[in-house]
């Protein structure tokens, strides 16, 4: 085939040899969204031909006995000497019928749909973004950028009150349950590894003491 080859990487061979359905097609895509354009699809006369004799053949013989295999594959190897050539041709013309629904961006040399092209700068819209489109996203990112850094502010707020010195179990070794840091287990109630504090100065208290040791406050 002489002719050049273009949409080398974007395209998808629908073509179908033997049988009565053999013809050919050919999937083209947009390299930035994906989507698809079909070519119409050319039949392929001997093929589908052969694919009728084959089915006539091997019915008849069904009837009266016998096979008729060595039929189907000569009628078959008649389509295929054809196949490769009428095979080239349909693909030329489907090139030709694609690049008008497709363009190629000069830039990053991508094919890409009518949706994806900037017919103002001559680029496809990943190299050469709608201004519009971009100037609202940009605010949106602002938006989600500046609601994150308060949510973090508040949180690093809240944080000063939080207690980071109290052990924590994180699952109850009783049923396995997760405790979020509970001072009991919120499935079996069970207890968790966590010292008491002493209301006075705040220094631990043993389990089961009635008065700090460190202050004498009552527990």
């Amino acid at each position: 085939m002489s002719t050049e080859i273009y949409f080398s990487n974007n395209h998808r061979d629908l073509c179908v040899e033997h049988g009565t359905g053999a013809g050919f097609q050919f999937e083209f895509s947009c390299s930035r969204c994906h989507d698809t354009w079909r070519s119409p699809f050319e039949p392929f006369r001997a093929g589908q031909m052969a694919g009728w004799l084959s089915r006539g053949v091997n019915a008849a013989w069904s009837i009266v006995g016998g096979a008729g295999q060595g039929v189907s594959n000569a009628a078959d190897g008649l389509a295929g000497a054809n196949y490769g050539s009428q095979r080239d041709a349909a693909f030329t013309r489907a090139i030709e019928n694609a690049e008008g629904h497709f363009d190629r961006c000069p830039r990053c040399t991508d094919y890409v749909c009518a949706r994806c092209w900037n017919a103002a700068q001559g680029l496809c819209l990943h190299c050469s973004p709608d201004t519009a489109a971009e100037a609202q996203a940009a605010q949106q990112r602002g938006l989600n950028d500046m609601v994150s850094q308060r949510s973090y502010d508040l949180g690093q707020q809240r944080g000063q009150g939080y207690d980071v010195n109290t052990p924590r179990q994180l699952v109850c070794p009783q049923c396995a349950a997760e405790t979020r840091g509970g001072a009991f287990c919120q499935d079996c109630g069970h207890r968790l590894a966590q010292s008491a504090s002493c209301s006075g100065c705040r220094q631990d208290v043993p389990e089961g003491a009635a008065f700090c040791p460190s202050c004498g406050t009552r527990r």
